[in-house]
């Protein structure tokens, strides 16, 4: 961790920024030395800070915090990182769901999406009729037992629109 960090200098030593009648003070020497020691590993981080927020830089022990931010499905690498970005602008689509249910299960998708849409200019009117579209979720997998329906559900909940309803199936591929 970058607070542990033993023996980090600092770039900006507080006491040799003290006013010259400090400059011989054994006491404000050492005591500015301490803070020099609490405070080089966040000037450290400060002055590389963009290297942080990219994949291929960061340390290691940031990339399951980087992960989160970028809600990263399995934060276990700096490629799964690196491509949460990119899966981001194709989230909500049918395309990013096909991929993404592909790299977490493997096999082959079939996504059935009805892709009513319905709105009024009239402030009042009334609402749609009953019985929302619902999407439906193939999954076909050479071994369908060793799929949970729960993990491959959380994915098609976490990609989709909060109000839209859905069915997954999974079969033999």
């Amino acid at each position: 961790m970058r607070a542990a960090v033993t023996g980090l200098p600092s770039r900006y030593p507080i006491g040799d920024q003290l006013p010259g009648m400090y400059a011989d003070d054994a006491v404000a020497q050492r005591f500015t030395a301490g803070l020099d020691e609490v405070l080089s590993p966040v000037l450290s981080v400060l002055d590389n800070l963009p290297a942080y927020f990219d994949p291929a830089l960061a340390p290691a022990d940031f990339l399951p915090l980087l992960g989160f931010w970028v809600a990263a499905d399995r934060p276990s690498g700096r490629e799964s990182v690196a491509r949460a970005v990119e899966r981001h602008r194709r989230r909500g689509t049918r395309r990013g769901l096909a991929e993404r249910l592909r790299a977490e299960f493997g096999g082959e998708v079939e996504i059935a999406d009805p892709g009513g849409v319905t709105w009024s200019g009239t402030p009042g009117s009334a609402l749609p009729a009953p019985g929302a579209p619902v999407l439906t979720v193939r999954l076909r997998v050479p071994e369908p037992a060793a799929v949970r329906r729960g993990e491959v559900e959380r994915v098609v909940a976490d990609s989709c629109p909060a109000h839209l309803a859905f069915t997954v199936e999974i079969g033999v591929l």
